[in-house]
């Protein structure tokens, strides 16, 4: 019974290590992703924006990328084995405790993929919408280098497009800060979904904390159509000054 307890707690040390470590790992891909979103806006093409964001950045793009695939990979490898040893007849006498322990770690890793998968499939988008307005830009340098004419009509179009980009910017940022926002309240919700569970259960044992619960529950709910109140009107004056 000790060896099989040792295991189960070689187990969990081994996923805790590679949580911890793929925290800050996803840390590091979010900034140099957010590195390269920033770069984008201030420059007009993907050329001219070498000097930030370059070969090298792009190759440690690819590394971080590879190396958090097989972090993940290692986790649910680890959540695998951690999942046998409760079906295991010497794990038995202790499996609610157990499976309460694997469930938590099946959510962290369900969170850290959800994760690296959004922030890698919006950076690749950004990239090949980048890619594709800086195909235009250069399209244009080059008519307007062959020509040798900068006419009314061409600079109205440059301007027009300009614009475009700009509000696209403008519309980017309103959706990034509205999706992290929506982020970071799925997951407090989970937390508080969490920590109401426990103080629940405590509830059940000492009826005088139900009183305290409903107060709680009730300042939760009025914070909750406060905050969503707010965003959904930052969110609509944010739309009304792109398309003023």
């Amino acid at each position: 019974m000790a060896t099989s307890s040792n295991y189960w707690e070689d187990l969990r040390k081994q996923a805790r290590q590679l949580e911890n470590e793929l925290d800050l790992k996803l840390v590091s891909f979010s900034k140099l992703c957010t590195s390269y979103s920033s770069s984008s806006h201030e420059q007009p093409t993907r050329d001219s924006r070498s000097d930030s964001f370059g070969p090298s950045q792009d190759n440690m793009l690819v590394a971080m990328t590879t190396e958090l695939e097989q972090l993940l990979a290692k986790l649910s490898v680890v959540n695998d084995k951690m999942a046998e040893y409760t079906n295991s007849p010497g794990a038995s006498s202790h499996n609610a405790a157990l499976m309460h322990t694997l469930q938590r770690h099946r959510d962290i890793l369900q969170d850290y993929t959800h994760e690296f998968h959004k922030t890698k499939n919006n950076f690749f988008s950004l990239r090949e919408r980048e890619d594709l307005l800086g195909s235009v830009h250069r399209d244009i340098e080059s008519y307007k280098s062959n020509s040798g004419v900068n006419n009314r009509r061409t600079e109205l179009f440059l301007k027009e497009h300009e614009h475009l980009r700009n509000s696209d910017s403008l519309i980017d940022n309103a959706i990034s800060i509205a999706m992290a926002t929506k982020e970071n309240i799925t997951f407090q919700r989970g937390m508080l979904k969490s920590i109401q569970t426990r103080v629940t259960t405590l509830a059940n044992r000492f009826p005088a904390i139900n009183g305290l619960i409903q107060k709680i529950n009730l300042r939760k709910r009025r914070d909750s159509l406060i905050l969503g109140g707010v965003i959904g009107v930052c969110t609509i004056l944010l739309l009304l000054y792109t398309f003023r």
